[in-house]
């Protein structure tokens, strides 16, 4: 009888291992894919226009001088209990790039299903332009809950020159 069971939980761990897209939680996300983004659809943070105000009582934060990263060259969406990390991997425009982020728009809230975060980082306009892509090299992640991704079909993250996404299987 307990070699019975246990061949009987040896091929039910079997079974359930190659179950289809919707079982397995290690297929959540596929794999990402490259997608054009429109000309002026790479948002610029711009500075001067405050996004939080400041009272009497609380101290004015300072402003993320970030901008959009030059190409998205990778992404994926590790699963985490709770939640999900995505992670990027980006080629910035000049060396020397630092402080990333990975930003939502629209205050993290999907919209038709889509929830894209601007890849940005702080890059100095004297810094020397170019140079070998593996010294421009960034790595942005952020961690979302199961809640925050409740709904969410696709997850892109943006660039200046290009977008990746990938899709719920």
């Amino acid at each position: 009888m307990n070699k019975k069971l246990l061949f009987a939980i040896l091929i039910a761990t079997t079974g359930l291992s190659a179950c289809s897209t919707r079982l397995n939680p290690f297929n959540w996300f596929g794999r990402s894919e490259e997608v054009v983004v429109p000309a002026g659809e790479a948002r610029e943070i711009n500075p001067l226009i405050p996004t939080r105000e400041t009272s009497l009582f609380r101290r004015p934060e300072a402003e993320y001088a970030g901008t959009p990263v030059l190409q998205i060259k990778e992404m994926a969406v590790e699963r985490v209990p709770g939640g999900a990390i995505i992670r990027a991997e980006g080629v910035a425009k000049v060396q020397g790039a630092h402080d990333v982020v990975l930003k939502a728009r629209n205050g993290g809230i999907p919209e038709k299903g889509v929830l894209t975060f601007d890849f940005l980082a702080v890059q100095h306009p004297r810094a020397p332009q170019g140079g070998p892509e593996a010294t421009r090299l960034l790595t942005g992640a952020i961690q979302m809950t199961d809640q925050q991704l409740e709904g969410v079909r696709t997850i892109q993250v943006v660039g200046e020159s290009n977008a990746r996404q990938t899709r719920r299987r």
